[in-house]
C-alpha cells in the first residue's frame, strides 16, 4: 500500500468543528496528517495526526529560506497560495511517503482508501478532485522531486508566491501547467493533453464533493443533497442512496452566519456529538444521526 501524508499549515484559532474533522482523520487509519500551528494540540486527536508547534511568523521565515523569496504576507489566508509548494517546503517531512498531499479542514473525510485506490496511484502522479481545475481543498501529488518542485514551472512563481495578497496561485496558475486551452474543441484539448507530460500523468476527475456552487450534480442537474451522513468512516448522503463519496466540502454552508451560529451552538450543546460513529451535517449544522 502506498503511503500517503497530508501537509497543512494553519494558524490562528481552530475551527468549532475540528472534533469531527479529526474523528474522519482517525477512520483512515492508514494515511497521515501533518500540521504546522500556533494552536494548541487538540485532545484527542488521533495517532495518525501530528501537530508541530510554530508561530506564523517563524513558519514564513522558515518559507523564505526555503523558496530563496521574501514570503512575508499580512494574512494566513496567503497560505492556500503556498499549497503546491509544500511537499518542497517539507520535504524532509516526507521520507518514506509515496504520496503528499494538501487539504483544507472545512471537510469531513469519509473512507478516502475507496476512492484513492492502488490502482489510481499507481497511474497518476496527480490526483485532483475536480475536473478543469487543481483542487485547492484536496489534491495529491507523487513524492518525486519533480512533482515537489513542479509549481517552480509556472512562469514568475516567485513574485505571485511573494506577493502579500492572495492570488489562488494553487488553483489558477499551478492549474495551467496541467490544463490549457479550456475552452477549445475537447478533440482538440485532447491532442494538446497528449503533448504535455505532466496531465499525461495527472488525473483531473469530478468527486462532486463540493456542492451548493456552480458545479452539477452527477446526474447534470442543480438539485444537491440536503445532509451528508459520517456513520463508521464512510460518508454517503440523503439523495444518492449508498453510493460513497470521498470527502464533504462544506465551504458553501459554513460561511453562512445562519449556519456558523446553529452549528457552533448545536455542537456546544453536544460535544460529545463528534466522538459517536454516526452523525450527520445539514445547512443548520451537525447533528445526531439515528440511522
Amino acid at each position: 500500500m502506498q503511503r500517503i501524508r497530508f501537509i497543512i499549515p494553519y494558524f490562528g484559532k481552530w475551527p468549532f468543528w475540528m472534533p469531527f474533522f479529526l474523528r474522519t482523520c482517525a477512520h483512515n487509519r492508514d494515511i497521515d496528517w501533518l500540521f504546522f500551528t500556533d494552536c494548541d494540540v487538540p485532545p484527542d486527536a488521533p495517532g495518525n495526526t501530528v501537530f508541530r508547534q510554530t508561530n506564523f511568523s517563524s513558519y514564513c521565515r522558515d518559507v523564505s529560506h526555503k523558496l530563496g523569496i521574501r514570503f512575508a504576507p499580512t494574512s494566513p489566508y496567503k497560505l492556500c497560495d503556498l499549497k503546491p509548494a509544500l511537499g518542497h517546503v517539507h520535504v524532509s517531512e516526507l521520507d518514506g511517503y509515496d504520496f503528499w498531499g494538501f487539504s483544507d479542514i472545512d471537510l469531513v473525510y469519509g473512507a478516502l482508501r475507496n476512492y484513492f485506490t492502488d490502482e489510481r496511484l499507481a497511474r497518476f502522479d496527480l490526483l485532483s478532485t475536480h475536473e478543469r481545475r487543481i483542487s485547492g481543498h484536496l489534491c495529491l501529488m507523487r513524492n518525486t522531486e519533480e512533482m515537489r518542485t513542479c509549481f517552480q514551472q509556472v512562469r514568475g512563481w516567485q513574485a505571485m508566491l511573494a506577493d502579500t495578497k492572495h492570488i489562488a496561485f494553487d488553483e489558477a496558475a499551478f492549474t495551467r501547467l496541467f490544463i490549457r486551452h479550456k475552452n477549445w474543441p475537447a478533440w482538440l484539448q485532447r491532442a494538446s493533453d497528449n503533448l504535455n507530460s505532466l496531465r499525461k500523468r495527472s488525473e483531473f476527475a469530478e468527486s462532486f464533493s463540493t456542492p451548493y456552487g456552480r458545479i452539477p450534480w452527477h446526474d447534470g442537474g442543480m438539485v444537491f443533497p440536503n445532509f451528508w451522513r459520517w456513520q463508521h468512516g464512510h460518508l454517503t448522503n440523503d439523495r444518492d442512496g449508498d453510493r460513497e463519496f470521498p470527502y464533504f466540502h462544506f465551504i458553501g454552508w459554513k460561511d453562512k452566519a445562519p449556519w456558523q451560529e446553529s452549528a457552533a451552538t448545536a455542537f456546544l450543546a453536544d460535544p460529545g456529538l463528534a466522538a459517536q460513529d454516526r452523525w450527520r451535517v445539514t445547512q443548520m449544522g451537525f447533528a445526531r444521526c439515528d440511522k
